[in-house]
């Protein structure tokens, strides 16, 4: 039959196309996870630091104030870590979206819980900016589920007006043909050849192309995560160090010029891990 050989390649190359993309979605996926958790431990390293600080006496205000800006670093992120996931919920926020928030809402709500916070907390804690983070309760619940859905956010922002990664996550959402469709070669299979080549290479290139952001934005959690990890262990073991080698010091004018420079220097540090959950991934 005429240009029957050319369809076929084209749906094969489109099918190969798909199961990269699905691989490559799914390595996202647990990279996201996996730098969620050492987020997670990162913000458990500065609560150490924080408490040490808090239990010594005539603390110089300078070093409470780097607390401040610490806790807004870290804001987003636990607002975001901590809200009830709710799949018809987020459906519904994402029906008041525009398509783009459609289509980023619906496939984040087809992610299981565990999932969908890693990937709200990677691709999300900048960009929800400081209205998320000065909610609580259920008004930071509801900002934070609209963000995810594409909605309008309670707290006064646009939401999420479609980042290429968590769109390219949206998979046959954002394609033009459904993903039951494509494997069941249906819609293939009613066009004439030349028709049915030419569409299958117009999906190919699109999937290519969200399978392109979704590897490129896995590097980036990759060396994100490295870069949180290092620097948390780090932390952590000056931090142990420290106390150890002054344990009966309660109060910070106790302290040598010496061991005074010491925990500046953890502060900082402190500090600078926290910029790293301000970082952006997949813009």
């Amino acid at each position: 039959m005429l240009n029957n050989s050319l369809k076929k390649e084209a749906v094969e190359k489109l099918k190969r196309a798909m199961d990269h993309y699905e691989k490559s979605s799914k390595t996202l996926q647990n990279n996201a996870v996996k730098l969620h958790n050492t987020r997670t431990y990162g913000v458990d390293v500065i609560g150490k630091v924080e408490e040490y600080i808090n239990s010594l006496a005539n603390t110089p205000k300078e070093l409470k104030k780097s607390f401040e800006i610490v806790r807004v670093n870290l804001a987003s992120f636990k607002v975001l870590s901590e809200i009830s996931y709710d799949e018809k919920e987020m459906i519904k926020l994402a029906g008041g979206g525009a398509a783009a928030g459609v289509a980023a809402g619906v496939a984040t709500a087809a992610l299981a819980p565990t999932v969908a916070m890693a990937i709200a907390t990677t691709l999300g804690t900048a960009s929800t900016g400081a209205a998320i983070s000065t909610l609580s309760g259920a008004a930071a619940t509801n900002a934070a589920l609209a963000w995810l859905g594409g909605g309008a956010l309670a707290a006064g922002g646009g939401g999420i007006a479609g980042g290429s990664t968590l769109l390219a996550l949206a998979g046959p959402i954002g394609w033009g043909i459904g993903a039951a469709s494509l494997a069941a070669g249906g819609f293939f299979a009613s066009k004439k050849n030349k028709e049915a080549a030419i569409k299958a290479d117009e999906e190919r290139v699109e999937i290519v192309k969200s399978t392109r952001v979704l590897d490129a934005t896995s590097t980036e959690i990759i060396n994100l995560k490295s870069s949180t990890q290092s620097m948390a262990t780090k932390l952590e073991q000056s931090l142990i160090s420290f106390i150890s080698n002054t344990k009966h010091v309660k109060s910070f004018t106790a302290y040598s010029q010496g061991e005074r420079n010491l925990l500046r220097a953890i502060i900082n540090n402190t500090e600078s891990l926290s910029v790293l959950f301000m970082k952006e991934v997949g813009k």
